[in-house]
């Protein structure tokens, strides 16, 4: 029992940005608690696009809300310290499972939100900034975070695959395009996604089509479930009214059987 409230202390007590003890605890707006700092240098890395979050629920909040330290938290802090509760480890990942990483973020590595094929490495947006600041990173081509970068880059020329082979239906790189594959049907790999896209959209719409009559069918199965129920209802409903009478009828029959006897008997 004593080490289940150790457990429940040191995760009540915990920030979650850097999972170590809550340091000058700040509770935000939507009712959790950060280290000042941890807190602080979130928000820094939002102040572009002057929405600020909270890293566990997601809320936003327009201005920057003001930090005060939570001095009964701190309170807290203090006391399970004097337990000894230990500290977790600095070096750590906070992705959540099957989220990509940054490459840059050294220590606590932070969820990249985009990937570079030119510099095969995947951004957290803090590292981001530079690839929408920087002239020099205008023409580097971001995707969603990959793990698998590498599967974008040829193995044979080490260039990035931006042209897709319709004769042979793969992608390659340009120098690709002047070797083996010299004289095939070529287009960029953007155009081919995108006439893909406009090829796949009738049959997308048939499927969320499909997917809405299935769902229609569902709803209308459970409603006459719904009716059958209430029918059922009804007819036990009905059953024991009828039960209730007969056993009324049974003895009001049976008074009369006794008055009849009880007057004979007199007369």
């Amino acid at each position: 029992m004593a080490q289940q409230g150790f457990q429940f202390d040191r995760k009540a007590l915990s920030c979650s940005i850097c999972l170590d003890l809550l340091k000058d605890p700040v509770t935000i707006p939507c009712g959790h608690n950060y280290c000042m700092n941890c807190i602080k240098i979130h928000w820094d890395r939002e102040d572009w696009k002057h929405i600020y979050s909270c890293p566990q629920c997601r809320q936003t909040f327009g201005p920057r809300p003001d930090l005060k330290k939570n001095t009964m938290f701190a309170e807290l802090v203090k006391e399970v310290q004097k337990m000894g509760l230990q500290s977790v480890p600095e070096d750590i990942y906070i992705t959540g499972r099957g989220h990509v990483s940054c490459d840059f973020c050294v220590g606590r590595k932070f969820n990249a939100v985009k990937s570079c094929l030119q510099c095969l490495v995947s951004y957290c947006e803090q590292h981001l900034q530079p690839h929408y600041q920087s002239p020099a990173f205008k023409n580097h081509t971001l995707v969603d975070p990959s793990k698998k970068l590498q599967e974008n880059i040829c193995s044979r020329h080490n260039e990035v695959k931006k042209i897709f082979c319709r004769t042979d239906q793969q992608c390659i790189c340009y120098l690709c395009s002047l070797d083996e594959h010299k004289g095939h049907d070529t287009v960029s790999a953007t155009t081919e996604r995108t006439e893909k896209q406009k090829e796949l959209k009738p049959s997308v719409k048939k499927i969320r089509q499909r997917i809405q009559d299935r769902q229609t069918d569902v709803k209308l199965l459970q409603q006459e479930v719904e009716a059958i129920k209430q029918s059922a209802d009804t007819t036990r409903d009905t059953d024991k009214i009828f039960r209730d009478l007969i056993e009324l009828i049974e003895r009001k029959s049976l008074d009369v059987k006794k008055k009849i006897r009880s007057q004979q008997e007199t007369e």
